[in-house]
């Protein structure tokens, strides 16, 4: 089979779609529901590439991301896990500067600063406010898109989870557990990889609104039209007011440290076992999350 194109800014979106539902409002959809949504490198600069084309329209106030199928996000896609580890993808470096003439660990790090850590950062900081529109799963790698989004609103059936510890990581690569969860609730859900509900969620602060299901579409849209009625600018000025709250809190700098961590935690693997992640850890996540999926 023929190697499928990287994604350059301009080109047709397949792994998700964009539109305008309401006035003022512009929508990022993840449209693999068959993988549940697992993010290959792909999907996540397509979602850039997204933000990217919303941003510039004047007409756009607040942008919703949302996804088609029963789990907003699996994660990361995991299958190449036990393949070629250290084989970098050829896409665009968009958010860092990186060598991609580097090998071995090295360059995997400069992969992930760039398509993992560094995305996150950059939707972070995206000018506009963003909504999360969250059902079913989102697990690891689909935290790491709810995470960088302003509100989050979740149906009563929604879980989190970040069950990478079972890879032999310190969690996933934007380490903002704290902030989202507090530090006695984001040690106990990294150190059980249990799943919190929606209701559990938002009790700690990290989602903003739980609704029923047949409400998910309309209540987010609702709420991302009330927000589009503010002027333009107040809106951004009272996004970057709230981010370097939390920046001189040092959530940017504590996101970076993690980062390097967790680095760490491949380099041991990769000298240990050949592979980025201990060995068991997918199969050990997959047993784990069938078992519990009844419960939500």
């Amino acid at each position: 089979m023929a190697k499928e194109a990287a994604f350059r800014p301009g080109d047709e979106y397949i792994r998700i779609k964009v539109d305008r539902p309401r006035e003022g409002v512009g929508r990022i959809t993840l449209a693999m529901p068959q993988t549940r949504n697992a993010q290959d490198p792909r999907m996540l600069y397509e979602i850039d590439g997204a933000f990217t084309e919303l941003g510039v329209d004047s007409e756009v106030k607040v942008v919703v991301l949302a996804a088609e199928g029963p789990d907003f996000s699996s994660g990361h896609d995991i299958k190449d896990l036990a393949g070629d580890n250290l084989k970098i993808p050829d896409l665009p470096v968009t958010t860092q500067s990186t060598d991609r003439g580097k090998t071995g660990i090295e360059a995997h790090m400069s992969f992930e600063l760039d398509a993992f850590m560094g995305l996150c950062l950059r939707w972070r900081d995206f000018e506009k406010p963003t909504i999360a529109q969250v059902q079913g799963r989102a697990i690891a790698g689909g935290l790491m898109l709810v995470w960088p989004c302003d509100l989050v609103v979740a149906t009563e059936s929604a879980s989190f989870r970040d069950p990478v510890v079972a890879f032999g990581a310190n969690g996933h690569e934007y380490f903002v557990h704290t902030w989202e969860l507090g530090h006695r609730a984001a040690k106990e859900f990294l150190f059980t990889g249990d799943a919190i509900t929606a209701q559990e969620a938002k009790s700690l602060g990290m989602v903003n609104h739980v609704v029923a299901e047949s409400e998910l579409e309309s209540f987010t849209l609702d709420l991302a039209t009330r927000i589009a009625t503010r002027p333009s600018i107040g809106l951004s000025m009272a996004k970057r007011s709230v981010n370097m709250s939390l920046d001189l809190q040092g959530q940017a700098q504590a996101v970076k440290n993690a980062f390097y961590l967790h680095q760490l935690c491949h380099a041991q693997h990769m000298a240990e076992h050949g592979l980025l992640v201990q060995p068991d850890g997918p199969d050990v996540v997959r047993k784990e999350i069938k078992r519990d999926t009844a419960s939500f």
